[in-house]
Formats: C-alpha cells, structure tokens, sequence
C-alpha cells in the first residue's frame, strides 16, 4: 500500500487539469471537523462538505454529506445489494493509502486513484460550500455542482 502524502499542490493543479473553479484556502488553524470548518470560515455547518471513505465488499466507496449529518451505511449497502455489516468504514491508514490524503484533510476529488464516488442530495442546497483543501489547514471553497461534474458520482440520500 502507498502511504506517501498528497496535499494542496497536487490537490491544485487537480483543479486546474480540471478546470474546476474553486478557491483554496489556507487558514491560520487546522480544521479537521465541520465544526472546526465552519467557525474558520464564518459558514453555516451545512456548507461544510465531508468526504468519508467507506470499504464496500473490499472496494472504495467515497461518499460525500454536508453538515453534522450522520451518512448510514443502509443506503450504501442497499446501492450495492450487499449487507450492511459488509459496508464498513475504512482506517486513517486505509484513507491515506487509497485517496493520498488524511482523515480531515482529504478533498472530495482528486485522489491518488479515481473513486466510486456518493453524493447526499442535500449537498446541492447550498449555492456555495467548503471542502477539504488537501491539508489539515486548509478547505477549497466551491460550487458542489463541480464535485458532480468531475466526480461523475452518484446522487442519493445517504443519511441515516
């Protein structure tokens, strides 16, 4: 498994190869929880997008939420006719070897691999959201239309 660390470089020309809009900033505190988002921004919580990478039969699944919601591993388990036990969330180690980025840090694309990728249609309330930027301390502000487009994810509700 690699474990070497991608971050915002590699995270930026990503966005530019991609011609995604989006403005990445850097903050003077590490934000590694929506909360902690949210107040470095002055944004409401449901602008903060999280990326959680779930093991689905052995096989990365990303799935993308906003706010302080709860995303369920039925939905998921369900897209993919297997059981919910077989749906388990993956380890920091497993989220740095497969995306190339840390738990708190990672973007919701441009991962060291392309990722079959969930999106809760609640993300796409908000005209304006924030995302991991590629480091601890720093979010990339963009439109979640983007995530969409260069993701080609899957919209669903994936909350409990």
């Amino acid at each position: 498994m690699q474990t070497d660390r991608l971050g915002v470089h590699e995270f930026c020309a990503y966005m530019q190869s991609h011609n995604i809009l989006g403005e990445i900033l850097h903050l003077d505190v590490p934000t590694p929880t929506v909360e902690s988002a949210a107040q470095a921004v002055s944004a409401k919580l449901e602008q903060i997008i999280k990326s959680i990478l779930f093991i689905v039969d052995g096989q990365p699944v990303l799935a993308i939420a906003c706010g302080k919601s709860t995303i369920g591993r039925r939905p998921i388990a369900d897209l993919y006719g297997v059981g919910k036990k077989r749906v388990k969330l993956a380890t920091p180690e497993m989220v740095l070897a497969i995306s190339g980025y840390e738990v708190g840090a990672m973007p919701p694309f441009g991962h060291r691999m392309p990722l079959r990728t969930l999106i809760d249609r609640r993300v796409f309330e908000v005209p304006e959201a924030y995302a991991g930027g590629g480091a601890e301390n720093a979010l990339v502000r963009l439109n979640p239309q983007d995530i969409l487009r260069v993701t080609e994810a899957r919209v669903l509700d994936l909350l409990e």
